[in-house]
């Protein structure tokens, strides 16, 4: 299903979710996923309001660098998915943007519902453990504009480099083509 108006979207994420079944052990896992600035941390932040007893997980928190897409989509398998699938407890590596290193762990308190909001929140191998996708998208001028409005001007470039880690991801795991529910964020 496609849309274009948030408050539906939202509706009809909240639909998908209660029908949902868990497919990690007793969590249900829902990604959302999509390009860099189609909103997904705004719609994410949107779910969680109405979803109170749900934890949210930001990938943003798991890539180490710039160039560290890949490490945190087999990461969040890693250290989350496969841990919560097997009834264990779930703790990441936490990445510092500001001095460019890992933080240490962080726990994740068990829940029966897991937000994983960002870019490839929704590839494999995780996918198989979620149990909803949700895929957000965006004019990529409307999303570059976000972005760099977001980010500032000194981070074009590491835009830039990004956008073709997320490219070849996408197209690799096809991971548009899996989404429950497609919304454009263009307006």
């Amino acid at each position: 299903m496609h849309f274009t108006a948030p408050d539906e979207a939202i509706a009809a994420a909240l639909r998908s979710i209660g029908k949902a079944q868990p497919r990690c052990g007793r969590t249900k896992v829902v990604a959302v996923d999509g390009p860099s600035g189609a909103g997904k941390s705004d719609f994410a932040a949107a779910l969680a309001q109405r979803l109170p007893d749900a934890a949210l997980l930001h990938m943003d928190d798991l890539y180490p660098g710039w160039d560290g897409l890949r490490q945190a989509v087999a990461d969040v398998y890693d250290q989350v998915l496969a841990p919560l699938a097997r009834g264990e407890s779930a703790a990441y590596r936490h990445w510092d943007w500001k001095h460019d290193r890992y933080a240490g762990w962080q726990d994740l308190p068990p829940a029966g519902l897991l937000l994983v909001e960002g870019v490839g929140s929704g590839a494999r191998p995780g996918a198989e453990l979620e149990s909803v996708l949700i895929w957000l998208e965006a004019d990529r001028a409307v999303r570059f504009r976000r972005g760099i409005e977001r980010d500032g001007d000194r981070y074009l470039p590491h835009w830039q480099g990004w956008a073709v880690l997320e490219e070849a991801l996408f197209e690799g795991d096809r991971t548009r083509e899996r989404a429950d529910l497609i919304v454009d964020t263009t307006r």
